[in-house]
């Protein structure tokens, strides 16, 4: 085969595979609200800040390093990168399938013959037929026509893209895990830290209640219910001590490794809820279409997106599949004159298969891949619903744990106003031990309630954050893939 022969072809064969039977696309109309339910609407402040980085909404000096130890060594984000990579992959396989395969080839073909066969000779020695063969040739490459290839190639794609927009929405659940994980630690570290300062109080009180009856001052009931405070005390130390340490494993596994004493320590210093550095204010007017930049709707499109593929090369396997084999190389049946002028050979051998029975098989695999799309819409529609849903919610909860936790703290202000006022009665002999104890444990209970209210405040703004797609910017485009150029 001349090389001008070669070119000719091969700028032939790449020309007709230019087109595809893939339907064109359309995004499905959001099944949503145009803007947020009136009570849930974005708040009045000015400060509210526009995010470009999980860094500008994480601002905490600690917990941005738990979340860089957890991009790094979070096992699940681990498992989610390499099947991006698996993916990338799959696409270099179907994407290769556009080009021909070019192997290098040598062979040696004998053959034992009886000579009498031939009429080659009166003798009964054997006859030997020798064959030897070196090129290089093109085997069964197919003419993608219909583009059957192309289709298959770009619906890979697709999903390549769907896999590495999964990774970035896994990615927003870890850091946001992370930071949830972080809070729940502080809130029963405080927690942790009230109960031991309730118990030091009712350790002094129970000492207090058992010189007064000793005395004839008080009851023996007053002594019962001292005791019974103080080992209610003992048993929520433990509780908070115990939940502390859990939230610290869980913590270490989002992160992915064991946190370093330094680490430890910095998360000591963090006594309270309050030592946490607050979270950027969401701003006013948030148009309900922000959440089109969220990964998990972006990676569902792309799925969608990749079955509408799938239609184009079903419709393709309709039609004739044209394969060309070809060879270009020297044969002689001498091994010592393979590479004497004279001995080039070449071959080319085009076939063409046409469909004309298959029991209905292909006409199946459209309707499969029709049903698939359908299948693939209705979950784009289920991911943009339930997205819009989470936001709502999230809004919502940001203004009434704002109020709720308004009101908490005037609870705590007037329990500890009650109990001061309760003990002081008690110690000058008005009034028995019960309505100190009483009160105790309304503040108790108020001051245990604040710390889970401001995490329940802290944690839904994490959440909000989330549900946004990692922030409140303006609407982004789809992230381009650099991968995107190797599609022809």
């Amino acid at each position: 085969m001349r090389p001008s022969v070669t070119i000719s072809t091969v700028s032939m064969v790449l020309a007709l595979t230019g087109c595809t039977m893939i339907p064109t696309y359309h995004r499905p109309p959001s099944p949503i609200a145009k803007s947020w339910p009136s009570s849930v609407l974005g708040s009045n402040n000015t400060e509210a800040v526009s995010l470009t980085n999980w860094r500008d909404f994480y601002r905490d000096p600690v917990l941005q390093d738990l979340i860089e130890m957890a991009l790094v060594n979070n096992r699940d984000l681990q498992i989610a990168q390499h099947q991006v990579e698996a993916a990338s992959a799959q696409f270099d396989i179907e994407n290769a399938a556009l080009f021909p395969t070019l192997n290098g080839t040598a062979g040696a073909n004998v053959q034992k013959m009886n000579s009498h066969i031939w009429s080659l000779s009166q003798s009964d020695s054997p006859f030997y037929m020798r064959q030897y063969a070196v090129g290089f040739g093109i085997s069964a490459y197919e003419v993608d026509l219909w583009g059957r290839i192309r289709s298959a190639s770009r619906a890979s794609f697709d999903r390549y893209l769907a896999d590495q927009l999964g990774r970035e929405s896994m990615q927003l659940s870890i850091i946001a895990g992370v930071s949830t994980a972080m809070l729940n630690w502080v809130a029963n570290n405080q927690a942790l830290a009230i109960t031991q300062h309730v118990l030091e109080n009712r350790q002094h009180t129970y000492a207090l209640v058992k010189q007064t009856a000793s005395v004839g001052t008080g009851t023996q009931l007053d002594v019962a219910e001292a005791e019974a405070a103080l080992h209610d005390a003992e048993t929520n130390l433990q509780i908070y001590t115990r939940q502390r340490e859990q939230t610290l494993n869980q913590l270490e596994l989002l992160v992915g490794t064991p946190l370093t004493s330094k680490m430890r320590d910095e998360l000591d210093h963090k006594a309270s809820l309050e030592d946490v550095v607050p979270f950027p204010d969401v701003p006013e007017g948030l148009p309900s279409d922000i959440i089109a930049r969220r990964p998990d709707i972006l990676s569902a499109e792309q799925a969608l997106k990749s079955s509408n593929d799938d239609i184009g090369a079903a419709r393709a396997e309709f039609f004739p599949k044209i394969q060309i084999t070809a060879a270009n190389g020297t044969a002689s049946n001498n091994i010592t004159r393979l590479f004497q002028s004279g001995m080039g050979a070449w071959n080319v051998a085009p076939q063409i298969t046409l469909p004309l029975f298959d029991a209905g098989r292909l006409t199946a695999q459209l309707h499969q891949a029709k049903a698939h799309k359908r299948e693939e819409i209705a979950r784009y529609e289920k991911t943009v619903q339930t997205a819009f849903r989470e936001v709502a919610d999230a809004l919502s909860g940001r203004s009434t744990y704002l109020a709720q936790l308004h009101a908490q703290t005037a609870l705590v202000n007037a329990g500890q106003k009650q109990y001061q006022l309760a003990l002081a009665r008690f110690e000058g002999g008005y009034d028995p031990y019960l309505a100190t104890l009483v009160a105790q444990r309304t503040l108790y209970t108020a001051q245990l309630g604040a710390i889970t209210t401001k995490l329940q405040q802290m944690s839904n703004t994490i959440t909000l954050y989330k549900t946004l797609g990692g922030g409140w910017k303006d609407i982004a485009a789809t992230p381009k893939m650099s991968i995107a150029n190797k599609i022809l």
